[in-house]
């Protein structure tokens, strides 16, 4: 039998994790069957497995013994109404080996292979054969485990600077595993590249990794060193991940400073190049506010990988897969914090820790221990 992580909402606000067992398919003439050795919790599984992608203000119930339930204010039930009693599979993203391959895919079978989007808090799973990321010869699938999520995340933010035509990024929580990874792709692609982080020791971390432009948000100096940053870069596209609080604006008005100080003359709508804001995570769960100091020419949006994936097409997504494979041990290596079984992720004092999502501390689930 397999084994499977289910998240389910009642609509009087008591949520239950737990394992369940189903059965393995046989796979189809396209499909393979692969066997789940490592899958690394992500802030968009938190967001699955309990509906927020912030779980800190959340009082937990339950033993390891007892069901593991949460219990949500009503607000927050009502907002989830569309999850309602239904038992939700999660796990983004995973490595594995196939066991078992459909008459069209044999030749995969035995190749140690990475899934996205695929539900792999899981034992096995069945998927189609030409969604499989097959790695190179040596890798393993705890090597591979977070392949794709923050690979395929960094890559598609310097996708999106190409296609919208920006020659610079700012990105924010920069000492993250996706940070550390969107460094070293803008290092060796020749892209300037401005890191916001908060504490000492991550500015330390990335200058250790070949950083330039590193920033501490709670230094006194930070606003003036991020427009003195943007000048030099030309940078008009940002990152958002904190979501929350006034960064967005801050970044925004340090890039119509810098602007400003190169333009020829005054307008009262600001300077007239577009200044981008993507909003790609959720550290903060408060409202995004801003004052409006940078005249009219800027965007605030939400990003996501998947559309970028969608635009660049077959041949792209194919040159993405193949990057990933080949640097897998180097530009888009993750480090874990510790490992667990798919038991201990629906248990209280692990639940209490993974969803802190802080950098440094990622979790990864281990399906086949006991």
């Amino acid at each position: 039998m397999n084994k499977e992580i289910r998240s389910t909402l009642s609509k009087e606000g008591t949520l239950t994790l737990g394992v369940i067992e189903t059965s393995i398919p046989s796979p189809a003439a396209h499909e393979v069957v692969v066997e789940i050795h490592a899958a690394p919790i992500n802030p968009s599984d938190v967001g699955v497995l309990f509906g927020l992608s912030n779980m800190i203000s959340i009082d937990l119930i339950g033993t390891t013994t007892d069901p593991k339930v949460i219990k949500y204010p009503e607000g927050i039930v009502n907002h989830m109404k569309g999850r309602w009693d239904k038992p939700l599979p999660s796990g983004n993203e995973g490595s594995g080996i196939v066991v078992e391959a459909g008459s069209d895919m044999q030749h995969l079978k035995g190749k140690v292979v990475s899934l996205f989007g695929a539900n792999c808090f899981a034992k096995y799973r069945c998927v189609p054969g030409q969604s499989c990321m097959v790695m190179n010869e040596g890798t393993t699938p705890e090597q591979a485990a977070a392949s794709c999520v923050n690979p395929y995340t960094a890559l598609g933010m310097v996708a999106t600077m190409k296609m919208e035509n920006h020659t610079a990024i700012i990105n924010t929580a920069a000492a993250s595993n996706l940070g550390q990874m969107l460094l070293k792709v803008c290092k060796a692609d020749g892209i300037p590249l401005i890191n916001i982080v908060r504490k000492k020791e991550q500015v330390d971390l990335l200058k250790s990794i070949g950083g330039e432009y590193i920033l501490n948000s709670s230094d006194n100096d930070f606003k003036a060193k991020l427009i003195d940053a943007i000048t030099v870069t030309g940078a008009t596209l940002a990152f958002e991940c904190i979501g929350g609080g006034d960064m967005a604006g801050q970044i925004l008005d340090a890039m119509e400073k810098a602007l400003a100080s190169k333009a020829d003359n005054y307008s009262v709508y600001g300077t007239t190049t577009l200044k981008q804001i993507y909003i790609y995570g959720s550290l903060n769960q408060a409202p995004t506010t801003f004052s409006r100091s940078f005249g009219l020419y800027w965007n605030i949006g939400g990003w996501l990988v998947s559309p970028i994936i969608q635009k660049l097409g077959v041949e792209g997504f194919m040159t993405m897969q193949k990057r990933v494979a080949d640097e897998i041990h180097t530009t888009f290596k993750s480090n874990f914090h510790k490992s667990i079984s798919l038991e201990q992720v629906c248990e209280p004092d692990h639940i209490l820790e993974y969803v802190k999502a802080g950098s440094g501390k990622k979790y990864l689930v281990k399906p086949q221990l006991s």
